[in-house]
C-alpha cells in the first residue's frame, strides 16, 4: 500500500495524524502549498500498514492510499 497526498487539496488540519495509530502523519511548517496551509507529511513510510484511518478522517479527501 502507497500513501499520497494530494498537496494543495490539504488544510494541514492534522485530523489525519490524531487518527494515524502508529503517530507517523504531522502538519509540517514550511511544507506550504498554493493555499497557504502547512500540510501533512508522512513521517516514516516503511511503518505505513495501508489501514486508511487517515484517509477516512480527512475531511478534504486529500489522502489516498493505493
Amino acid at each position: 500500500m502507497k500513501w499520497s497526498l494530494n498537496f494543495d487539496r490539504c488544510k494541514g488540519c492534522g485530523l489525519c495524524a490524531e487518527a494515524c495509530p502508529r503517530k507517523i502523519l504531522a502538519v509540517r511548517e514550511g511544507r506550504i502549498n498554493k493555499h497557504g496551509y502547512c500540510t501533512a507529511e508522512l513521517t516514516d513510510e516503511a511503518a505505513c500498514n495501508g489501514c486508511a484511518l487517515c484517509a477516512v478522517m480527512c475531511p478534504d479527501c486529500a489522502i489516498e492510499i493505493a
